[in-house]
């Protein structure tokens, strides 16, 4: 008798009481291993961590196969704006870490809506997606 092959569920949201840092350390553990632009755009999410924290998010991004937890960046491009219910800075931010983990051409008037935080994070991410780790994002003193 064979076995069957494991089969890979879209991501359940974990209960209140799993810690956000397990989903969060499997995440970049699998970013690791994956391109530039996709461990960038991995990389702002995790630091920004408001729009990771919700359950709509994590259930149409996320794919937990019980060995690892991906995104799916295809289908979360696909649906999340007609899927996801989006204050003007979410989707701004969604809009650039999207583009981020597959870069293109996007629109840079949103960035207005992002506030200093979500800038911050979306400039490291495209300095890492430049190739640059160097480069100081932040408040000069």
């Amino acid at each position: 008798m064979s076995e069957e092959p494991a089969a890979v569920v879209v991501f359940e949201p974990e209960p209140e009481t799993t810690p956000p840092e397990l989903l969060t350390d499997r995440l970049v553990e699998w970013a690791a291993e994956v391109d530039h632009s996709m461990r960038a755009a991995v990389t702002a999410l995790v630091q920004e961590d408001a729009v990771l924290a919700r359950a709509d998010v994590r259930a149409l991004l996320l794919v937990d196969t019980g060995m690892r937890v991906y995104c799916e960046w295809t289908r979360f491009e696909d649906q999340y704006r007609k899927a996801l219910v989006l204050d003007t800075s979410e989707r701004a931010f969604l809009d650039f870490v999207v583009a981020i983990a597959f870069p293109r051409q996007v629109p840079l008037w949103p960035l207005e809506h992002l506030g200093e935080r979500r800038l911050a994070i979306i400039l490291r991410a495209l300095s890492t997606l430049g190739g640059s780790n160097t480069i100081a994002v932040g408040v000069r003193t």
